[in-house]
């Protein structure tokens, strides 16, 4: 079983210290002493250090981060066409997601994903890669992984996202309940959850259909909704 710990930096970044029995994986760990800190209060050895993209909110912490653990760095780019990680006793899939990066991907461990700058609790990230097929092709991967899977994001823009999705479906009666949910402390949700409140996992959903139709915006396919969706601000 792996174990996933939050560590919250800067004003909304969050960075994770993945275990397996001793040993640990720290992915986006913008606060080194923090991670450190734990890790050694834990009995835990961190052994590797690598990023979900090349953002300098999410790597800024690597150089510390490995001067205070002796770790090796694993460069996320490597995983390109995916790959595993070992870690302890587990596997951790590397699965790539470009989008809102090129270089981004995903870290699938058990039942939970540490999404970076890809998948928000609650909303997506912007596509600085300019690849929007792509980026859709990635959601809709990600999309379909168990309702259960619990999402491990690279910032809190709960609030602001729900705005958003209040803004687009001001009668959906999961938003409150997910807002109601949200804990600063501890940022997570589940597909599950992102399905009922996320317009940009909602592409197909009625609500989110007749929005885009309202707006004379392309609806014909999957796609073509989640590009027109895209296209709102």
């Amino acid at each position: 079983m792996i174990d996933i710990r939050q560590f919250r930096y800067g004003a909304d970044n969050l960075g994770y210290l993945l275990s397996a029995g001793t040993e640990a994986m720290a992915v986006d760990g913008g606060d080194p002493e923090g991670i450190a800190r734990h890790a050694a209060s834990a009995g835990l050895t961190v052994t590797l250090v690598t990023n979900t993209h090349s953002h300098g909110d999410h790597t800024s912490g690597n150089r510390r981060l490995l001067a205070l653990t002796g770790a090796r760095h694993v460069d996320h780019r490597d995983f390109a066409r995916g790959g595993r990680i070992a870690l302890g006793n587990e596997e951790i899939e590397v699965i790539p997601a470009p989008g809102h990066t090129l270089d981004s991907v995903v870290f699938r461990a058990g039942g939970s994903i540490v999404t970076g700058d890809t998948l928000f609790n609650g909303t997506i990230g912007n596509c600085f890669s300019g690849d929007l097929p792509a980026f859709y092709a990635t959601v809709r991967r990600l999309r379909a992984l168990p309702d259960a899977t619990r999402v491990w994001a690279g910032h809190d823009y709960v609030r602001d996202s729900m705005a958003f999705a209040r803004r687009l479906e001001p009668a959906n009666p999961h938003i409150d309940a997910f807002l109601a949910a949200h804990d600063p402390g501890r940022v997570v949700s589940t597909l599950g959850d992102e399905k009922r409140v996320n317009p940009y996992l909602r592409y197909d959903e009625p609500p989110i259909l007749d929005l885009l139709a309202r707006a004379g915006l392309p609806v014909a396919t999957d796609e073509e909704r989640w590009l027109s969706l895209m296209s709102i601000e």
